[in-house]
């Protein structure tokens, strides 16, 4: 139990780590690309909204998938709804720190 909880804290912290620097990427891209086309401005971010499913999907329901096809139900159960929780614990982190910083 406490190597599910440390796997699922790990792998919510790359979910967040790479969250974090999407949101920086979209909050700055203006900036930094300049204005786009539209067409390829929505592609551009749909392609964004695709990876980014494929790569948070895959840290957060890629090894509890794995635990369940080998036979392993409860260890998989219960790494999913670790991981669920370290997310909402670092939502809740970010709004604090949002409430703080007002």
């Amino acid at each position: 139990m406490k190597e599910i909880c440390k796997k699922s804290f790990i792998n919510s912290l790359l979910a967040g780590v790479y969250i974090v620097l999407v949101a920086l990427f979209m909050s700055n891209a203006n900036e930094w690309l300049g204005q786009a086309n539209s067409t390829i401005g929505v592609a551009a971010v749909l392609l964004l909204f695709s990876l980014s499913a494929l790569v948070v999907g895959g840290l957060i329901v890629g090894k509890p998938i794995f635990l369940y096809i080998d036979g392993k139900k409860k260890d998989a159960v219960w790494m999913l709804i670790a991981s669920a929780g370290w997310l909402l614990l670092f939502l809740l982190i970010a709004i604090a720190i949002l409430i703080a910083t007002k």
